[in-house]
This record gives C-alpha cells, structure tokens and sequence, in this order.
C-alpha cells in the first residue's frame, strides 16, 4: 500500500511551522509525524496528515509551496534487528533512500518506518513479499500510538 508525504518549502525563521499547523488546524486535519529539514535561509517540513489531499488543497490556497508525494510506510517491530532487515533489503536490491523518518506505535512491538525511495512499486512488492505490512493512508491516520500508556 501507498502513502502519502505532503512537503512544504518554508523560510528558516520564526513562526513558519507555526502558520502550516493552523492551516492544518482550521481545517481539522491531524498531523501524524512531521521532520523538519533546514538548510541555510529554506527548509523543508514533511509530514503525514490523516487526509493529504485535503491538507494540500488547503495550504496551497494559503499560497504555500506544498506538495504530496507517494511514500512507503512500512510496519517493522521494535526490536534490535527490526529496521536493519528493511535497510539489507533495499541494500540488497540497489533502492536508493531518498528521505525517511519513523515512530514508535507500541514500544518493543511495532513501529511504523516511513520511507522515500527512487523506486517506489519495486520496493512495496520487495517489503510485501519479504512478509512486511505497509500502510496506506487510511491506515496511518488510524494509528493510536502509546494507546496503552497512563499519561
């Protein structure tokens, strides 16, 4: 399954993450991971929202630069080991990494490492036929982290 990055060219200062999350605010859409990524006076913000096209929509008619690209978001248990079988696999068959994060989902069971590849169809069926899960974007937006921990 695909999913999908929605990236947002912003100026390196003050207050620019600031107007993309109320954007997405007035909007009610959530945000489910986010990196922010700076390089001199521009950087980067790429995130997971639980509806992309609804979040891209609404920060371009604020006029930012946004975009959405296809991702891989695949299911790796967090364990020691857990993430190096999905790096030796794509090793292994000469994918390059382009841009990736993750986050835990239950600590020592599962977490969710969120991929940007050059190619992207034969990764997906490489994780798939290797056993891993990957997730759409439906799916990432029902992720409940830390469900089961007493704040």
């Amino acid at each position: 399954m695909i999913a999908y990055q929605m990236s947002v060219s912003a100026e390196n200062r003050p207050g620019s993450m600031a107007r993309v999350t109320h954007i997405l605010a007035k909007e009610k859409i959530n945000m489910r991971a986010v990196t922010i990524a700076s390089n001199g006076p521009s950087g980067i913000i790429n995130f997971l929202v639980d509806n992309p096209q609804g979040g891209l929509k609404a920060l371009k008619k604020e006029g930012l630069n946004a975009s959405l690209k296809e991702v891989i978001a695949v299911l790796v248990e967090d364990k020691p080991g857990g993430l190096d079988r999905v790096m030796q696999i794509l090793a292994d068959n000469k994918i390059n990494i382009e841009n990736a994060y993750g986050f835990v989902l239950e600590s020592w069971k599962n977490a969710v490492f969120v991929v940007d590849v050059d190619q992207i169809k034969k990764t997906e069926k490489l994780l798939e036929d290797a056993g891993f899960k990957t997730l759409d974007a439906e799916a990432l937006s029902s992720v409940e982290p830390f469900h089961y921990m007493k704040y």
